[in-house]
């Protein structure tokens, strides 16, 4: 969305890296495909995608290449709705690119990554030096900038802290992406003192295993409890989701099943959509359970398409679905 100097700012931001993706066109070694098709890839911008096809205002912080890539991603941001005032182009580091494979029978596809040295491994908290943080409502965050750099990993906890400072509830996904640290200790440490920022945390299970040492839902959501979030939303993969919270003077914990796809296309993507619904909804004002549904009923969706967040719906096409849900 471009703006002038009177557009206000967003209500909510996020930050992160955007990527150009490269999806196979067909089943197969990616040594052996000669067809791609280019999408965007990236965690951070599938949630802000799709909390911009909801209705909210969102704004999208990051840093990409003076290349095609870059224009590309910024382009197709701005064709969502995205505010991209505080997306900057950088002249010395390019755009990251991914490489993703097509895979069958709802496997998780593999991929390979060309970030290295990239724009937004260049993200600091100079980069957000014309954030006002008093006009936003709510920040998103994950795991993944803080594991691009020191720099980037300076910006997350500046962020966070000022989004806190600010009044701004914050909501904060893992995203564990164990390649890009240098050991796993400082990626639990770096990641859980983020958690103990947020209000709301949405790890996946196995990633609440790896960062709190406990095994359980209930041990896991207890461990980010007595950090001070709020609330606590695990995502058990088809099981669907475990709540632990205390939102609203309500104390309450239980689990939401999943829903039942008639055939997984792509799983990347997942536990944005989930992300994508939980946020929505508690920024809408519904009840944990609710909030929780439709995270699961978004995550559902996300993985019947190609793509990492195509299949995000709109807030017409979102209620028609949630109309049709059994009460």
């Amino acid at each position: 969305m471009r703006h002038s100097p009177t557009t206000p700012p967003p209500e909510i931001l996020t930050f992160g890296e955007a990527m150009s993706l490269f999806i196979a066109g067909a089943p197969g070694n990616l040594a052996e495909v000669e067809h791609f098709q280019r999408r965007i890839a990236g965690a951070d911008t599938n949630v802000a995608i799709g909390l911009a096809r909801l209705g909210f205002g969102v704004g999208w912080l990051s840093r990409v290449g003076a290349d095609s890539f870059g224009t590309f991603i910024r382009q197709t941001l701005e064709a969502e709705g995205l505010d991209c005032r505080h997306l900057t182009v950088d002249p010395e580091h390019p755009t990251g690119l991914i490489f993703k494979e097509r895979a069958l029978g709802g496997a998780d596809p593999r991929v390979e990554y060309f970030r290295r040295g990239s724009a937004a491994s260049r993200l600091s908290p100079t980069d957000a030096a014309e954030v006002d943080f008093t006009a936003l409502r709510h920040l998103h965050a994950t795991g993944i900038p803080p594991a691009l750099s020191a720099s980037a990993r300076e910006l997350s906890r500046h962020m966070l802290v000022e989004a806190r400072q600010a009044g701004a509830s914050i909501s904060f996904d893992p995203n564990l992406r164990p390649s890009l640290w240098k050991s796993e200790a400082e990626m639990r440490d770096t990641l859980n003192a983020l958690a103990g920022l947020s209000d709301w945390v949405l790890p996946g299970l196995a990633e609440g295993k790896l960062l709190t040492g406990r095994d359980t839902p209930e041990a896991i959501a207890d461990y980010y409890l007595e950090q001070g979030a709020s609330a606590v939303i695990i995502k058990l993969g088809p099981e669907g989701s475990y709540y632990r919270g205390n939102l609203a003077g309500r104390e309450e914990s239980f689990t939401v099943s999943g829903f039942t796809v008639a055939e997984v296309v792509d799983t990347v993507g997942a536990g944005d959509g989930f992300a994508v619904g939980v946020v929505s909804a508690l920024l809408d004002g519904l009840a944990p359970g609710e909030a929780v549904r439709r995270g699961n009923l978004i995550g559902s969706l996300a993985i019947q398409v190609v793509g990492d967040m195509e299949g995000l719906p709109s807030r017409a096409q979102l209620t028609e679905l949630e109309a049709r849900l059994p009460d």
